[in-house]
C-alpha cells in the first residue's frame, strides 16, 4: 500500500516534463566509469540568444521563490513566440524544458542557470516552487557546470564553460543514468542508441493507449496502463534495464506530469488531447492560446498510477533480458532518505577532492538542494561531505 510519503517523494523529482531519471553509481545503477565512457564529445556552438559561458567562476545565488501570481494565464503569448531551432541550439529528453526554450522562457540555445530553469518552469507551467527547486538542483549537481552555474538541457557543450575535473563531466541532461532513464514514454532506452530524441514509435504507442483506455485522450487510466507496459517493454528487450532508486520514483511521476501541466488551465477535466500531446512531445511547442495550470502543480495522483499495477524497484541482472531482480536496498516511496543519501554519494564520486570556487559552489548547491528535500518529506539529516561555509 502506498503511504502519504508517496506524494512527497514523487514530487521530489518530477519537474521538467516526463523526466527519466536514474543514477549510475555503486549500489544504484552501473559503475560511474561506464557512464563516463558514454558521454558525447560535444554539441553545437555559440548562440546569440544564449546564456554564454562566464570566463570566471560564479557565486551561485539562492533559488528563486514562488511567483506573486500563481493562477492560470496565457503563456503562448506575444512575448514568448515559438521559434524553430537554429544551428547550435540544444534540446534534450525533457519535452517541458524543450518547449520552454523554444518559446524563450529559457535561453533559446538550451543552456541556462538553475535560477532561470526554476523561474521558467513556474512561469510557463505553474510548476510548484519547491518541486522545481529540488529537481533542478539535482540535475545541476550531477550534470551541470558548478563553477559557471550553467546547465545544458541536452548534451555536452562548450557553452557551459571549461569542463570540470574528471570524473565529473558537466554532460547535460542527456547523460544516461543521471537525469534520464529507461522505460520513458516518448524517448527510447539508452541501450538502443538514442535516449533523448522524440521517438515516433513510442508516441504511436502513447496515442494507441490513449485511444484504447482514454477515449482518445491521455488521462490517469491511460497513465497506469502505459507505465506498466513500458516497464514490460524494457524488461523484455533491454538487457541493461534499470528501474530503481530515482528512476523508480520519477517513472511514476512523469506519467502524470502531462495531465497536470500540459492540459490547458481553463479546462476542468484533466485529460490531454493527442494534438496537444504532439505539440509538446514532438514539436516542443505550446498549443495555440495555451494557458498554464490554474494552480501550482507537480505530480498529483501519481499514487494512482502505481496502484494500477504495483511494481518493485529492480533491474535486469547479468545483462540478460527478462531477468528482473528486485532490489530491496533501493530508494522507494517508503524510504525517502535513501534517495538523499544516494545522491550525495553520487556527487562525492564525481567530485572527490574539490577545492576553491568548486568546493564553495558544491557546498552551496548541495544546501540549496537539501532545503527542497527537507521541505518535501523531512526527517533526513543534512550531510556535509565538503564541510560548511
Amino acid at each position: 500500500m502506498v503511504s502519504k510519503r508517496f506524494a512527497h517523494l514523487a514530487a521530489f523529482l518530477v519537474v521538467l516534463g516526463t523526466l527519466s531519471t536514474s543514477f549510475a553509481f555503486p549500489g544504484m545503477q552501473v559503475p560511474n566509469r561506464a557512464l563516463l565512457r558514454r558521454q558525447p564529445q560535444g554539441e553545437g556552438s555559440g548562440s546569440s540568444q544564449g546564456g554564454g559561458a562566464p570566463v570566471e567562476g560564479v557565486d551561485p545565488p539562492p533559488p528563486p521563490g514562488p511567483p506573486t501570481f500563481t493562477g492560470t494565464k496565457l503563456v503562448n503569448d506575444a512575448d514568448h513566440p515559438w521559434q524553430p531551432l537554429r544551428p547550435g541550439d540544444i534540446r534534450g529528453p525533457c519535452p517541458g524544458l524543450n518547449t520552454l526554450a523554444s518559446h524563450g522562457y529559457l535561453p533559446r540555445d538550451g543552456v541556462a542557470t538553475p535560477a532561470q530553469i526554476i523561474t521558467a518552469t513556474q512561469e510557463g507551467f505553474n510548476f510548484e516552487n519547491n518541486a522545481a527547486i529540488v529537481a533542478t538542483y539535482l540535475g545541476h549537481l550531477l550534470n551541470g557546470n558548478l563553477v559557471t552555474d550553467l546547465l545544458s538541457i541536452g548534451g555536452l557543450t562548450p557553452k557551459t564553460g571549461p569542463p570540470p575535473p574528471p570524473p565529473a563531466h558537466a554532460g547535460g541532461l542527456n547523460v544516461h543514468g543521471t537525469f534520464e532513464g529507461d522505460a520513458g514514454m516518448t524517448r527510447g532506452d539508452e541501450f538502443f542508441g538514442d535516449n533523448h530524441s522524440f521517438n515516433q514509435t513510442l508516441f504511436d504507442k502513447f496515442v494507441d493507449f490513449s485511444n484504447r483506455y482514454g477515449g482518445g485522450f491521455y488521462n490517469l487510466t491511460v497513465a497506469g496502463e502505459l507505465r506498466y507496459s513500458r516497464i514490460q517493454d524494457s524488461l523484455a528487450t533491454n538487457p541493461e534495464f534499470q528501474f530503481r532508486n530515482v528512476r523508480f520514483i520519477t517513472a511514476y511521476g512523469e506519467t502524470v506530469f502531462p495531465i497536470n501541466l500540459f492540459v490547458d488551465g481553463r479546462q476542468t477535466e484533466r485529460k490531454l488531447s493527442m494534438d496537444d500531446a504532439a505539440a509538446f512531445f514532438r514539436d516542443m511547442k505550446f498549443p495555440d492560446d495555451f494557458h498554464r495550470s490554474s494552480v501550482p502543480a507537480s505530480n498529483e495522483n501519481a499514487a494512482q498510477v502505481l496502484a494500477a499495477h504495483p511494481w518493485s524497484p529492480g533491474f535486469n541482472a547479468d545483462n540478460q533480458v527478462n531477468n528482473y531482480v528486485e532490489d530491496p536496498t533501493s530508494a522507494d516511496f517508503e524510504h525517502p532518505c535513501r534517495l538523499y543519501e544516494f545522491v550525495v554519494g553520487a556527487v562525492q564520486e564525481l567530485y572527490p577532492n574539490p577545492t576553491g570556487i568548486l568546493r564553495r559552489n558544491l557546498i552551496k548547491n548541495l544546501h540549496y538542494w537539501y532545503q527542497g528535500v527537507n521541505v518535501n518529506f523531512g526527517g533526513c539529516p543534512e550531510l556535509f561531505p565538503y564541510g560548511q561555509l
